[in-house]
């Protein structure tokens, strides 16, 4: 039997729009589906198609996503129950670089401060990228394999292969990526080319339907090419391994037993001269990081209440290759304890409220740093009796600690004490409907974010930075509606907004994106499907020149664009899938918001933006087995 997330492929239309599956508060969707725009080569270009999230392109791939404007270890991503932290100091890796989305089931998204379950200081978000357990009825194979080509030299495959019975399995997973430099709308070629390879496996010990013992294991690579960067990543090697254990129905009260451990290493060159024109002056730096991790938790059940509880631990430590010897330079050790409250008041109202408490050290050479952080939340869900209406109004609190980028990369005297801890209060409100031809849905926050950390940049060719601790108001949201018009017409449109202010100064907070519709029409009938989706994005004049974040900063507002894109796609029987498609249809020349100055090694003047690539053709084979 093929997980649902799985064998759903091959009978769907290409996605356009995602909408929530559980409530406007949690996004559920599978990254193995085909989307408009091109299949993403990394996470932070799938995140990108969900409203509310934007990304800083680098090149052609390994993009840094944020979301709602916040950047960063305020989203944590997390893959497998555990999380994998790039090692450049100027997150030329980020942790989204080291994943390929179609080698995972389910994306899980959780906005704001909403949940304490999976680590701490996630005020922006959580994001989830999980597998599923492959189960089997009898002894047997199944999987899932694709091919996509484009233009650019772009060429990618993906292999999901699992063999198993009903007390085990074996499964291997897959996927090369490779493509060119990219063109604008304009003609102008962008410096953008990539490859990249994963492979990762699983074994798994399912002795009955209630238990699970699995062993995972990992490794992946990669070179990328940056337009907007002084050194391209000549090397993004990975190496995973870990173990889950999960034991369901255990008793009457005690439910669910579950417990993880792993452990993720990255390795990361970057150069000037491999993936460009060699200058006068050849130069290389070689980084690593380890992060290790474990997690246990329970699930308690009584007659209206659901508790879980648990307790998990991380240590990511990162070094330098110096004088060919590697250096050790930070380690963050962070320990935390966490519960979460179900009470079912009525069949229509719930109350969910959390807390959870994190030790956490940071080591710097032979100086410490040591601080206790809260967070907790309340949240109460109603459903309407009559009417097919879901709403929700939640406030939560999490004291986030200063990471690795924000304590180590700016650039000026070090003090390891020198940025304090980053204080967020957070309303979020929603509501959902859910009717037989029309399915609607809205999400709001505004929160105040004391000790906001942020980035300050001179305006030197250097581009010298020091951070900074400001006090900061955020608000906006998101909506998405979808309606079937005929029985082979569906409507969609979703619509994004953020906004921030600096408290402290009285003006705009820095890297925040503009408002931002997907309007989409799906046609089906048969096994045939056809979908548009038009993109429209405002004008961004709310800036904070030279301010930001690691990554990124404001340079100059931008102006607003519209991108039509088409697809197609035939069911050739149960098995065989074909799509086709075209991204930016019109040719248009246009850059987001969000962005880096081109390097001028490539050619580019200071703080020109980055355009994004023209006209696209791609196409797509998907079998299932």
């Amino acid at each position: 039997m093929i997980p649902a997330a799985r064998s759903a492929l091959p009978h769907d239309s290409v996605m356009i729009v995602t909408t929530p599956v559980s409530s406007p508060l949690e996004v559920v969707t599978s990254p193995k589906r085909s989307h408009q725009p091109l299949s993403a080569s990394d996470g932070a270009q799938y995140l990108q198609t969900l409203p509310g999230f934007s990304q800083i392109r680098n090149g052609g791939t390994n993009g840094d996503p944020l979301f709602r404007g916040m950047f960063g270890s305020r989203l944590r991503i997390l893959t497998n129950n555990g999380e994998i932290l790039g090692a450049c100091g100027g997150r030329m890796d980020s942790p989204t670089s080291y994943l390929a989305p179609e080698n995972f089931d389910l994306l899980t998204l959780i906005k704001g401060p909403e949940t304490v379950l999976w680590g701490p200081g996630n005020s922006a978000g959580t994001v989830r990228f999980d597998r599923e357990p492959p189960r089997f009825n009898k002894p047997g194979v199944q999987g899932i394999a694709s091919m996509l080509a484009a233009s650019n030299q772009r060429l990618d495959k993906t292999a999901d292969l699992s063999l198993g019975s009903e007390t085990g399995y074996l499964r291997l997973t897959g996927n090369t990526s490779r493509a060119g430099d990219y063109k604008a709308g304009n003609g102008e070629r962008v410096p953008s080319k990539w490859q990249k390879w994963n492979g990762d496996m699983a074994l798994g010990w399912t002795p009955d339907k209630e238990t699970l013992f699995e062993l995972t294991a990992g490794k992946g690579d990669g070179e990328a090419r940056y337009a907007g960067r002084g050194m391209d990543g000549s090397q993004f090697k990975r190496e995973s391994v870990g173990a889950q254990v999960e034991k369901s129905h255990i008793g009457d009260v005690f439910d669910k037993f579950e417990a993880n451990i792993y452990s993720n290493y990255a390795d990361h060159i970057m150069d000037n001269f491999s993936l460009r024109s060699p200058p006068m002056k050849p130069m290389a730096k070689r980084v690593d990081r380890r992060t290790t991790g474990a997690r246990v938790m329970g699930t308690w059940l009584w007659s209206a209440v659901e508790l879980r509880s648990g307790t998990d631990a991380q240590r990511n430590t990162h070094r330098r290759l110096h004088h060919h010897r590697w250096v050790k330079d930070a380690r963050f050790d962070d320990a935390g304890l966490f519960s979460e409250l179900t009470w079912h008041a009525t069949e229509q109202s719930h109350v969910i409220s959390g807390a959870r408490f994190d030790r956490v050290k940071v080591t710097h050479f032979a100086s410490q740093r040591k601080a206790t952080l809260p967070a907790g939340f309340t949240r109460l869900e109603h459903h309407l009796a009559d009417i097919p209406v879901m709403m929700y109004a939640g406030i939560g609190y999490t004291e986030r600690f200063p990471d690795y980028w924000e304590l180590f990369s700016p650039r000026r005297g070090f003090d390891i004490n020198s940025v304090k801890t980053e204080k967020t209060t957070q309303l979020d409100i929603g509501a959902h409907y859910a009717g037989a031809r029309l399915n609607s849905w809205v999400s709001a926050y505004i929160g105040r974010i004391n000790d906001y950390i942020l980035f300050r940049y001179d305006s030197a060719p250097a581009k010298t930075r020091q951070v900074d601790n400001i006090d900061a108001t955020i608000m906006g949201g998101e909506a998405g509606v979808s309606y079937a018009l005929t029985e082979n017409w569906k409507s969609e449109a979703s619509v994004a907004y953020s906004w921030g202010k600096n408290d402290d100064e009285h003006r705009a907070l820095a890297q925040i994106p503009p408002l931002e519709a997907h309007l989409g029409l799906t046609w089906t009938r048969g096994n045939w499907s056809s979908s548009g989706l038009l993109r429209l994005v405002s004008s961004q004049h709310r800036v904070a020149i030279n301010e930001g974040n690691v990554v990124g900063k404001d340079f100059a507002a931008s102006a607003g664009f519209a991108v039509l894109s088409a697809n197609a796609a035939y069911n050739v029987n149960e098995h065989v899938n074909i799509s086709a498609g075209v991204d930016n249809l019109f040719n248009k020349t246009y850059s987001e918001h969000l962005n880096l100055a081109g390097n001028g090694s490539f050619g580019y003047s200071a703080n020109t933006p980055i355009d994004e690539p023209g006209r696209t053709w791609w196409g797509k084979l998907s079998v299932t087995f």
